[in-house]
């Protein structure tokens, strides 16, 4: 039932009868399927892209590069798991490469996202160095373009016309 997740994960609102013509399957078949894996652990939620740029303006994210001290016998899963207490955040990823964990935060504005980064963040005891990056446009997200047959933003132009 492969096919059911990444049906899922392309459109979590389609319906268990949509789902089933879609799979040749039963109702009750992707349905009893569907309760499993939520049972399991493999579906961990349900969750909707929303294009906040078209609704609250005060609204910022970043990506944020953390190199850390990794704890004896625990790795990097302690300090990962404290940072994903933090409301802030919203994803938390061990990495590979020039840094070892990557962790996607928001705010209301840039400054408090400085803010959080400064206080609260580069101050645990594990965390050797940090690198914000903040995302000023996201074009695509989670597989969907979001603004597909908008205007360009003169703003975003190097070039005027």
């Amino acid at each position: 039932m492969d096919q059911l997740l990444s049906l899922l994960s392309e459109n979590a609102r389609l319906s268990t009868a949509q789902l089933a013509a879609m799979l040749n399957k039963t109702e009750s078949e992707v349905s009893d399927q569907i309760a499993e894996y939520e049972k399991a652990g493999v579906i961990r939620g349900y969750k909707a892209l929303v294009n906040w740029e078209k609704v609250d303006k005060n609204k910022a994210s970043a990506l944020i590069e953390l190199r850390v001290s990794p704890k004896r016998d625990r790795g990097f899963d302690e300090i990962a798991g404290r940072i994903m207490q933090f409301e802030e955040v919203e994803s938390v990823y061990l990495m590979s490469g020039g840094y070892d964990l990557a962790v996607k935060v928001h705010g209301k504005s840039m400054q408090d996202i400085a803010m959080f980064v400064m206080r609260r963040l580069s101050t645990l005891d594990s965390v050797l160095s940090t690198t914000t990056h903040f995302i000023l446009t996201r074009y695509k997200d989670g597989g969907v373009i979001l603004n597909p047959d908008e205007e360009k933003d003169e703003r975003r132009s190097v070039f005027s016309d």
